[in-house]
């Protein structure tokens, strides 16, 4: 029984139902990155009122963040991001329990960091980190919420494994990144993180229509929004392996 008025507005007419809320209430999301998309899906989640929180990243805050990373605080310079994401959601809605772990995700160190979670948010900056972060999905059968963004534009697409195609399916997975600074504008973070966040809401309640096999684009210069279907690859590297090679890489 939900005790507080907190979500009311969450399920008057038009919006979810209580069960639904309960749901939410009794979930747990891992957001990968608290940048300016982690900022805006921890918002979210909060205030929709998912019951558990886990925060991965392995930076601290630094003063060019604040034009996009809206949770953190000025005075809150040098300090860790997780922490400083803990600290906001626990004044904003101190019901939700809230993991941290301050780390740089690779191929050998993530296994006790996804433990428990189903569902991850991919808010990585770096395609290098996105793509291991894909892998980790496929292998461990683990539904993926990837967005990204770049000046005026962003997309946002739901992975399922088994059931969708990946990230590599849609873009091949580069033998070489160059990763190079690239233009993050506050509106547009904050548009693609409220839209996987509101995929994370769907998946959780289990109603509306996902982008599964869909990639949602936003030009916010044109103020214009697209659909781009894509389909499973039968030649990808990552997700058409069938699950006796998953398993004997996890033996």
């Amino acid at each position: 029984m939900i005790k507080t008025k907190r979500y009311i507005r969450n399920y008057d007419i038009g919006g979810i139902t209580p069960e639904q809320q309960e749901k939410l209430i009794a979930s747990k999301v891992l957001v990968m990155g608290v940048g300016g998309l982690g900022s805006g899906v921890i918002m979210n989640l909060s205030a929709l009122g998912v019951g558990q929180i886990k925060v991965v990243d392995s930076e601290v805050i630094e003063e060019t963040n604040f034009n996009r990373q809206l949770i953190h605080k000025y005075k809150n310079i040098g300090r860790a991001k997780v922490m400083s994401a803990k600290e906001w959601v626990q004044d904003f809605n101190p019901d939700i329990r809230v993991e941290i772990e301050k780390i740089k995700i690779n191929e050998l160190n993530y296994f006790n960091i996804i433990d428990d979670y189903d569902i991850i948010v991919d808010c990585f900056d770096e395609y290098y980190s996105k793509y291991i972060l894909n892998d980790i999905a496929q292998m461990h059968r683990k539904i993926l919420v990837h967005g990204g963004t770049q000046g005026f534009c962003g997309q946002v697409t739901t992975i399922i494994p088994n059931k969708t195609g990946c990230l590599n399916c849609i873009v091949q997975k580069p033998k070489v990144f160059k990763e190079t600074p690239v233009c993050s504008l506050s509106p547009v973070v904050s548009t693609i993180a409220s839209l996987q966040a509101q995929e994370v809401l769907k998946i959780l309640t289990e109603s509306g229509e996902l982008l599964t096999n869909k990639m949602l684009t936003y030009d916010g210069f044109k103020s214009e929004f697209k659909i781009i279907e894509y389909t499973k690859n039968p030649t990808c590297e990552c997700c058409n392996q069938d699950d006796s090679i998953y398993q004997s890489i996890l033996e």
